[in-house]
């Protein structure tokens, strides 16, 4: 899902800019839906499909100039399908074999030392990540902990949030379950919660949600990066490996508190004082707003 979110606020630039555009997407219902109410244009493709070259076909259906993958795994067929109809290729974070032909690929949370990245030209950093726009409406610093968050993503896979629950009444503590639109353990979720708990499915807006919040619980995707950058800090459980370095990174940073992967949760992270005032200025200081026009500006460089 957050992949589908990042389409959705780059299309709103582009939309803005004047630029015609299509997002492709598999055929999945809660996909639809939500594009359906950001009013965005979209197809629906087989992207598993290595051999059919439907990419060619898409290509010539809507005239495209520019070609955007959000997939990370690109494969080399599919570079090969969209070049050698001399279309520009635009990968994000892409570590599979197809990044190599990749005219840019930006790679904006490129936090290990030494990463090998492949492309024609590569953009990596902060400056190139692409938040929501609606965070500058949204920003402002914590002083206190009096409402508590847990969000762990439009989908939460391994059932992390699960596992958060489990924490919080161990503490005999409260806080509000936001629970994304593909969100698959209500029933072990139901069992577990009481009183101390809140629920809400599928909120309008997220970062409208969090404004209300002083501390989110959150994974380590692009989430917590809008929530420091609006000035909420988080502390963050990687839901997936290549997650461990985005919680590490904004630990480092000061704005958040990383509490290690979902298979071996640091408890002392839900327990140790935190200097909430410090860690909200810190985020909102840190974390540039500005990451989707360098994108669009670098694009247009090498377009034309």
């Amino acid at each position: 899902m957050g992949h589908l979110f990042r389409a959705i606020n780059l299309s709103k630039l582009l939309k803005k800019k004047g630029e015609q555009y299509i997002v492709l997407i598999n055929n999945d219902d809660d996909a639809i839906r939500i594009l359906k109410e950001n009013n965005i244009c979209y197809d629906i493709v087989d992207l598993k499909d290595p051999i059919s070259d439907w990419e060619t076909k898409v290509i010539l259906q809507y005239d495209i100039t520019v070609w955007i993958n959000d997939r990370l795994n690109t494969v080399k067929a599919h570079s090969l399908n969209v070049k050698k109809n001399n279309v520009l290729l635009v990968n994000f974070d892409d570590r599979g074999e197809g990044a190599k032909l990749s005219d840019i690929n930006f790679v904006a949370l490129s936090l290990r030392n030494n990463e090998k990245l492949e492309g024609k030209n590569i953009y990596t950093g902060i400056d190139y990540l692409i938040l929501n726009e609606e965070i500058e409406h949204y920003r402002r610093i914590r002083t206190n902990i009096e409402h508590v968050v847990i969000s762990m993503g439009g989908s939460d896979t391994h059932g992390v949030t699960i596992k958060i629950v489990e924490i919080y009444k161990r503490m005999n503590k409260k806080a509000t379950i936001i629970l994304g639109p593909s969100f698959r353990h209500n029933d072990l979720l139901n069992k577990m919660i009481d009183a101390r708990f809140i629920v809400k499915r599928s909120v309008d807006s997220l970062l409208r949600e969090f404004n209300n919040y002083d501390l989110a619980i959150t994974g380590g995707g692009i989430t917590p990066y809008e929530a420091n950058a609006s000035g909420l800090p988080c502390i963050i459980v990687a839901n997936e490996t290549f997650e461990i370095s985005n919680g590490k990174y904004l630990a480092g940073l000061g704005s958040s508190i990383f509490a290690g992967f979902h298979n071996y949760i640091n408890i002392d992270a839900f327990t140790m004082e935190l200097d909430i005032e410090k860690m909200s200025s810190v985020g909102i200081e840190k974390i540039p707003l500005y990451g989707t026009e360098n994108i669009y500006k670098r694009i247009s460089e090498i377009h034309g």
